[in-house]
C-alpha cells in the first residue's frame, strides 16, 4: 500500500500518522507546490506544479504510475475539488482518491454555499451576507447587529478575517479583505464571483467546539470526536479538550447522514446553552485532528484498513476525554 499526501503544507504530523498506520507494508509519499519541512517526514517527496496549473493532474498521474501509488489524500481545501473532479481519471489508473465528491468539496470551500446548505437542512448557523447593501438594509431594520466578522467567502486559516464593531469599521474592513484576497492564493477560487467574494457573518455567542467526523469509503458514519477549543493560533486549533457530549455526537451523525462525506470531516461550531450553531465544515483533516489522535483514535489506521478491506478495530475509533497539546517540532541550526 503506497499513499500520496498532496498539499502536505506544514502538517508533518499527518505524514507521521499515515507512516505509522502503513508500517512496513508500503510507503508514504508527500507532495506540495513549494518546499516545506513537513515533506522531509515522508519516505519520498515531490514538488508539484501549482494546483491550478494545467499540468497538475497529469503530473500527479505520472508520479503515481512511477511510484506505484495506490491512493491519494489531500490536506488543502483548494486542492480537493480540483482532484475530485478528476476522480474517474485516477480510478481508471487504479488510484483511489480519498476525497469527497466535487459537489461537497466545493460546498465546504464556499462559506455562502455552506451557509445555505446548513439552513436548508435545518442546522443552526451564523446569519450571513455576501452583499454589503443587503447587510446595511438589514442593519437599518434591526435584523442584524454588530459585532460581525468579515471573511473571504473562499477563505481558510486566518487570512483576511476581521471583526467590525460598527458600520464605519465594516466599510473599511470590507475593502481590506478584498485587497488581501487579491494578494493571496485566495484569488483563484474568489475569481469565480469576485464581486461577492466577501462574506459578512454575525458573531456567534458561546463556547467554540470542534468535531472530527469519520465516515467510511461509502459515506457511512463510523464515529466522531467532540472537543472544546481552548486556544486558537493562525486560524488553527492550538489547545483543545476532548469531551463526551451526546448532543454533539447526535449532530455529528446527522451531518454524516446529510453530507455522505468520505472519511474525515472537520467541523467548527459554537454552543450557547442548549443551542449548537455550526460555523464551518472542512472536507479534510484539519488542525484539530491531532487532539483526536492523541486522545486515542487512529483515523489514518482506519483508512488504511478500509482500503485493504479489513475490519475496523474498536480501539482505533475510541477516544478518552483529555486535554491535548500538539507536538512541537524543533529544528536546530547546523
Amino acid at each position: 500500500m503506497n499513499l500520496l499526501i498532496t498539499s502536505t503544507g506544514r502538517r508533518g504530523y499527518m505524514v507521521d500518522y499515515f507512516k505509522s498506520a502503513i508500517g512496513n507494508k508500503g510507503k508514504v509519499f508527500a507532495a506540495n507546490s513549494e518546499y516545506t519541512l513537513a515533506l522531509n517526514k515522508a519516505d519520498e517527496f515531490i514538488i508539484t506544479p501549482n494546483i491550478f496549473n494545467a499540468s497538475y493532474i497529469d503530473f500527479l498521474l505520472d508520479y503515481c504510475r512511477e511510484k506505484k501509488i495506490n491512493a491519494i489524500i489531500s490536506l488543502f481545501d483548494i486542492d480537493l475539488p480540483v482532484l475530485s473532479k478528476n476522480k474517474k481519471i485516477f480510478k481508471d489508473n487504479g488510484i483511489v482518491l480519498l476525497i469527497s465528491d466535487v459537489e461537497f468539496t466545493t460546498l465546504c470551500n464556499d462559506k455562502w454555499l455552506t451557509y445555505n446548505f446548513l439552513l436548508n437542512n435545518n442546522f443552526k448557523t451564523a446569519k450571513s451576507y455576501i452583499s454589503l447593501e443587503d447587510f446595511h438594509n438589514d442593519f437599518k431594520c434591526n435584523k442584524i447587529e454588530f459585532p460581525v466578522f468579515l471573511k473571504p467567502r473562499w477563505g481558510m486559516g486566518s487570512i483576511g478575517v476581521f471583526e467590525a464593531q460598527n458600520e464605519e469599521e465594516l466599510n473599511v474592513f470590507y475593502k481590506k479583505v478584498k485587497k488581501e484576497i487579491l494578494n493571496s492564493y485566495l484569488k483563484y477560487e474568489s475569481n469565480y464571483d469576485i464581486e461577492h467574494a466577501i462574506i459578512i457573518q454575525e458573531k456567534i455567542k458561546g463556547q467554540e467546539h470542534g468535531l472530527d467526523i469519520l465516515n467510511d469509503l461509502n459515506g457511512n458514519y463510523i464515529c466522531s470526536v467532540p472537543k472544546i477549543k481552548i486556544a486558537m493560533r493562525a486560524g488553527e486549533t492550538d489547545i483543545a479538550e476532548t469531551i463526551i457530549n451526546d448532543k454533539l455526537e447526535k449532530l455529528a451523525k446527522m451531518l454524516a447522514d446529510k453530507t455522505k462525506h468520505l472519511l474525515n470531516l472537520d467541523v467548527d461550531c459554537f454552543i450557547e446553552g442548549n443551542t449548537i450553531s455550526i460555523l464551518e465544515m472542512n472536507a479534510r483533516f484539519g488542525g484539530q485532528y491531532p487532539f483526536s489522535h492523541i486522545s486515542g483514535v487512529n483515523f489514518p489506521k482506519v483508512i488504511i484498513n478500509l482500503l485493504e478491506g479489513k475490519s475496523i478495530n474498536k480501539e482505533d475509533i475510541t477516544f478518552q476525554p483529555t486535554v491535548a497539546f500538539k507536538e512541537l517540532y524543533i529544528r536546530k541550526k547546523k
